[in-house]
């Protein structure tokens, strides 16, 4: 079934986590002009968070975190972008995070409340291993695990440590090793949450929770991170209110990067220029915008509000950054986290 994929221009499959409705929403994103079209929704067994989608777009992985903690995952559709049940796989604790390596072999997982990271194989059909190949105790509150483009290191930002864990990734065997050093400390306080890796592999950017800023940091060789500076996030007005920093991601050409901050509702824009950030603007969004994404071709960004129920679709300028808003659609109850792919 391809519904009208071809015929309205229209590549672009956006899914959306609706933690308190126990569902997700797919959605056609039409990328002649932003527009959205609901073509599903698809219930699951507990509550929704964390998506991640693999490096081949075949399937769709989610964390369920009320008991018993487990992770989904679908058969992407790859006319429709539909999703197609696979499994229930149980989870080594509560997962407020979850990504695949580059190769899409292994699942990893993050547990903010049970201070753990684990790593479980992915089969070549995208089914879950039905035992983590490794459970790993970490600092306080690790909540992001992502592995570095060239697929040979591993980060793990610790919020409640106010650090990010580096490690050595073996993606033949899935083992993972403490760097040297083993980790690189923020401002104290900070909360670091969700990183991300620019496309020149040489910089990386993490969200402070805690804080409202974004940290800047050069990679070496071996792959561990070195502070290169940091910046606020906070809008105008809202710098004596505590901050509450999520969601970080970069345009795929690496120009422009946003953060988005619930205290303030706000996306942050900036301009990437050498590794240095600065602020383009602040952009109202969805109330208390936990998560977002900007699609595959850097043309469009889509947020959602955990409060509002409610998603935002905005136009990247290509030239600067700014963001402007095109709509706004209901989805399901508490929507936290989105993922964009585009169709083959």
């Amino acid at each position: 079934m391809d519904d009208g994929l071809r015929d309205h221009g229209v590549h672009m499959i956006a899914y959306v986590s609706n933690a308190e409705s126990r569902d997700i929403s797919v959605l056609l994103l039409n990328d002649r002009d932003g527009s959205l079209r609901l073509i599903e929704t698809v219930s699951v067994t507990g509550d929704v968070m964390h998506l991640a989608t693999s490096p081949d777009r075949k399937f769709l992985y989610a964390s369920l975190t009320s008991k018993p903690y487990s992770v989904s995952n679908w058969m992407i559709d790859p006319e429709s972008g539909r999703l197609g049940p696979m499994q229930t796989a149980p989870a080594a604790d509560k997962m407020a995070y979850l990504s695949l390596d580059r190769s899409g072999r292994y699942l990893f997982g993050a547990s903010y409340f049970g201070d753990t990271i684990s790593v479980n194989a992915v089969g070549a059909r995208g089914e879950i291993g039905p035992k983590p190949l490794r459970v790993i105790p970490t600092r306080k509150h690790p909540h992001c695990i992502v592995t570095d483009p060239s697929n040979t290191f591993l980060y793990v930002p610790a919020l409640g440590a106010d650090a990010i864990l580096q490690y050595r990734f073996a993606e033949l065997s899935g083992e993972l090793a403490p760097n040297n050093p083993p980790a690189v400390a923020t401002q104290k306080g900070a909360g670091p949450r969700h990183l991300v890796f620019h496309p020149n592999h040489r910089r990386a950017f993490c969200t402070n929770e805690l804080d409202g800023t974004v940290n800047m940091y050069d990679i070496n060789g071996s792959g561990t991170l070195t502070p290169l500076g940091s910046i606020s996030v906070m809008p105008a007005g809202f710098d004596k209110k505590k901050p509450w920093t999520a969601d970080i991601h970069l345009t795929p050409d690496g120009r422009f990067l946003y953060a988005s901050e619930r205290s303030s509702s706000t996306i942050a824009a900036f301009r990437v220029t050498d590794g240095t950030l600065t602020l383009i603007g602040h952009y109202p969004t969805e109330t208390q915008p936990r998560g977002f994404n900007v699609d595959p071709q850097g043309r469009y960004l889509l947020a959602v509000g955990e409060q509002s129920n409610g998603l935002s679709v905005y136009e990247i300028h290509p030239k600067t950054g700014a963001l402007r808003k095109l709509s706004h659609m209901d989805v399901g109850k508490a929507p936290n986290w989105v993922e964009i792919i585009g169709l083959p």
